[in-house]
């Protein structure tokens, strides 16, 4: 079996329900974790192949990107957020989700290059995002990001940030292979599956069991704020994120 290790979040929806309702699923065992863990499973090989965030790449020994399809965003996302209620050059503390690693890596860029802020960071807890006060912000990602947006006095979407500093888009995570082999025609396949499900999102709403997800519109969602296909901007938008990791210093 090729083991295969996908993000949880809602944005995969495409891909999960695809890959769930095709013929593939008899040679695949899908895991379903958050970022952080589907990153770590790469890097232990673990699993064969995973949707991981692109900031782990630097990190991994050899690894190649094996779609054509990502998570990624054109302009504003709304699942991958700053939150604070003070505005930006009053904040002193970020705290930095635990769940993703390109998300932490874009804030670090953003303060630095685009914000002109240096604050300090701080690791997340568990429900950290209900404690956003004072001169400390947080940033959030994932589905938790919708019952908070329009909760808080102040709010930046990292993606349009990235969209204003650079001029390109953004990608959060990309399909992963730490140089695993496949069975001739697999990664084709793969790839043509989560064509599939990209190009049938309504289909994957209705398919997919209902979730307790609100504050949402799920079409809208999926198709006007997720952008699927890894494009020509985007994997430049992905080189450039990475060269600017390169320069920044450990925590």
């Amino acid at each position: 079996m090729i083991k295969i290790s996908i993000v949880n979040y809602y944005n995969t929806l495409p891909f999960r329900w695809a890959l769930k309702n095709s013929s593939l699923l008899q040679q695949i065992n899908l895991q379903e974790d958050i970022p952080s863990n589907c990153a770590q499973k790469l890097k232990k090989q673990e699993v064969d192949l995973a949707l991981v965030p692109v900031a782990i790449l630097p990190e991994l020994n050899a690894f190649d990107i094996v779609s054509n399809y990502c998570i990624g965003a054109t302009g504003r996302v709304d699942s991958v957020k700053l939150y604070a209620q003070v505005p930006l050059h009053q904040i002193e503390t970020i705290v930095l989700d635990y769940q993703s690693r390109s998300s932490v890596t874009l804030t670090r860029i953003l303060s630095k290059e685009f914000w002109n802020i240096d604050p300090v960071y701080k690791a997340a807890s568990p429900g950290f995002e209900n404690h956003i006060k004072g001169t400390e912000a947080v940033v959030i990602i994932g589905d938790r990001t919708f019952e908070q947006n329009g909760q808080h006095r102040y709010e930046w979407d990292l993606a349009e940030e990235w969209q204003k500093f650079t001029g390109l888009p953004f990608v959060f995570a990309a399909w992963v292979s730490n140089g695993a082999s496949f069975p001739s025609g697999f990664l084709n396949e793969f790839d043509s599956v989560l064509k599939y499900g990209v190009e049938h999102i309504p289909d994957a709403i209705a398919g997919m069991p209902s979730t307790s997800i609100k504050n949402i519109n799920p079409i809208d969602y999926l198709t006007q704020r997720i952008s699927y296909p890894l494009t020509v901007q985007k994997r430049q938008g992905m080189a450039l994120f990475l060269d600017k990791i390169q320069q920044l210093a450990p925590l």
